[in-house]
């Protein structure tokens, strides 16, 4: 007896040795948002790229995390003296994930279909320069730009510029076809994402086998399943509060880092009052950022006063323009024939910052007279109501986007901001590749959307992921909205 339960007890400890050590080839990340579909060229939902980007989607460049712009599935490129030609050279060997070859017909598809006139490709505008899209031979393709664009690199390394099989179309949004080193293995709406490490990728290959995307909305429950170590690490963690608890257990590390992520009271500037400019003033200096910072982001975030990201070398910290000013706030709605406020309405999509954050903003607003109905809503809600739909007053939300200043531009953006100085500026500044010069207008396109009052400019989101203790790859910064497992593994 004593023997059989010494090998029992053997056999128990070498099978449990052995499912940690399969464990080991596998890792399940917490997100907060579920993707409303798979198909990242046909929707502005970031959590597209949360799941997506270089996982299972590559383009002709990517993002790196700290942000610079590498090769993709082109090898190498070209660009003529006079800035409007682009010769890509593309890796020879790539497959799509259904076993058929990727060439240059499959990017002139791509880049076609992104910017052809019916496209519903959220970021439409990325493309627009590009005249015409030419197959030189399987592996050369030719971008031909109307007009020199000194970002068309960065752009082509958005999700948003993926290359995707014109077989998988019809299915994309439920069966994704990409390139990466990760394949589609499933989905389980209102649950998990599952991805299958690719036997037969082009480039590096993954050091996982296997990864599930667990969804998980509640921020409570979201810290109980971390500290349950039922996942095995959560990028945008949702409740920064218990940050501190995580840096105190050796089992946890915590990645804090930066993003490029916004976070805007958003305006509808073509609905009344807020067509006025001296309404949007006042709403901006009813804002105290730091005590939306303190109050839904525990102190994380830096307060922004205008749309760019405080690490960027050309960000000019405008936050003294609407600084928090109650007194001139009542003053600029009677000026406006407001003296006893007005109503409107917060649409407040699901992630913290917003949910947490809209309660301290609408308390903030009602000291200076303007009631702001709360209206609690999912990201399809948002996405069709708020992005789509035009029908809201004001919203809270984080643009993840990169360099995504050139928005404010767009007289049909969900926002609504139409200023033709300020279209000339972006403009010139796409045409400018000289860095001093472009710096100079960014600078001053900075400064005015902040003395327009466009949004409220709250603070740049941090980048705040918890992980367990020895895995190792994930970034710390959020470049783009994504969650890139290429080079994750577990520490041996």
């Amino acid at each position: 007896m004593p023997r059989l339960s010494f090998l029992f007890a053997a056999s128990s400890a070498l099978a449990i040795l052995a499912g940690a050590a399969a464990a080991r080839d596998s890792v399940t990340i917490g997100l907060q948002l579920e993707p409303p579909h798979l198909d990242p060229t046909s929707a502005a939902a970031g959590a597209i790229d949360q799941v997506l980007y270089s996982n299972v989607f590559e383009g002709l460049t990517r993002f790196t995390s700290d942000g610079s712009v590498v090769p993709g599935l082109a090898k190498s490129w070209d660009i003529s003296d006079d800035g409007l030609t682009y010769t890509f050279q593309l890796h020879s060997d790539v497959r799509f994930h259904d076993g058929t070859g990727m060439d240059a017909e499959d990017v002139k598809f791509s880049l076609d279909r992104a910017r052809a006139e019916d496209s519903t490709n959220a970021q439409k505008a990325l493309f627009a320069d590009i005249a015409n899209v030419q197959v030189v031979d399987p592996t050369t393709v030719q971008i031909t730009l109307a007009q020199p664009n000194g970002m068309m690199l960065f752009n082509l390394a958005w999700g948003d510029a993926v290359i995707v099989a014109p077989e998988s179309i019809e299915t994309i949004k439920t069966m994704p076809v990409g390139t990466g080193a990760f394949t589609f293995d499933g989905w389980v709406q209102g649950d998990r994402i599952d991805l299958a490490r690719n036997p037969d990728y082009w480039g590096t290959p993954a050091m996982l086998d296997a990864a599930t995307f667990k969804f998980i909305s509640d921020p409570t429950a979201a810290f109980a399943a971390m500290m349950a170590e039922d996942v095995d690490a959560f990028s945008a963690f949702p409740a920064p509060e218990n940050l501190p608890q995580f840096e105190a257990d050796p089992r946890f590390q915590v990645l804090i880092g930066s993003t490029e992520g916004e976070t805007i009271l958003s305006i509808n500037n073509k609905q009344p009052p807020f067509d006025d400019p001296k309404v949007r003033a006042a709403v901006a200096h009813a804002i105290d950022r730091q005590a939306i910072i303190d109050g839904a982001m525990f102190g994380y975030g830096t307060p922004i006063g205008t749309h760019f990201a405080p690490h960027n070398p050309a960000y000019v910290d405008l936050t003294g323009t609407s600084a928090h000013d109650p007194e001139k706030a009542r003053a600029l709605l009677a000026e406006a024939g407001l003296t006893d406020g007005f109503t409107t309405t917060l649409h407040l999509p699901p992630p913290s910052y917003a949910r947490r954050g809209g309660e301290i903003i609408a308390a903030q607003l009602a000291e200076v007279g303007i009631t702001a109905e709360i209206i609690n809503v999912e990201w399809a809600q948002w996405l069709e109501t708020v992005f789509r739909g035009k029908n809201f007053g004001l919203s809270i939300v984080s643009h993840t986007e990169p360099m995504d200043i050139g928005i404010y531009a767009r007289p049909d953006y969900y926002f609504q901001y139409d200023n033709s100085a300020f279209q000339d500026l972006m403009a010139e500044l796409t045409g400018t590749t000289d860095p001093d010069a472009r710096t100079k207008m960014l600078q001053q396109a900075q400064e005015i959307i902040a003395q327009d009052y466009v949004n409220g400019f709250l603070f740049q989101l941090a980048a705040l992921s918890v992980a367990k203790a020895d895995l190792q790859g994930l970034w710390a910064n959020a470049p783009t909205q994504a969650t890139d497992l290429t080079a994750v593994s577990w520490a041996k």
